[in-house]
């Protein structure tokens, strides 16, 4: 922050620089968690129906649908943090116009 008189230091470049960052990652995981579905919808069930296979897809099937719902959260997540960025700082620079636009033609009282 500058000088006392500074209430808010908004540096709508830095906004505008990490928000399409939030966008990739969001995309990034979309894909991994359809080759994740795709991939384990493929393999079935590859453990069997033997004892180990029957303990393994006790410990490892009910976890299956919560790790892709968790997933799913964070990829809408990830999508609103990007979607929010942008409309903050679009918002910022609107507001920076409007208060110009009312400030800006009014003289201060420095120059007569």
């Amino acid at each position: 922050m500058g000088g006392k008189d500074e209430i808010l230091d908004i540096k709508v470049d830095d906004i505008k620089t990490a928000a399409p960052a939030f966008h990739r990652e969001s995309v990034a995981l979309a894909h991994a968690l359809t080759k994740l579905k795709n991939g384990l919808a493929a393999a079935g069930a590859p453990w069997g129906d033997d004892e180990q296979g029957q303990k393994f897809h006790a410990a490892y099937g009910p976890h299956v649908k919560p790790v892709e719902h968790s997933a799913q959260i964070l990829i809408e997540g990830l999508a609103s943090i990007h979607a929010g960025l942008v409309d903050m700082a679009d918002k910022h620079i609107d507001n920076e116009e409007l208060i110009r636009g009312m400030f800006g033609h009014h003289d201060t009282g420095g120059g007569q």
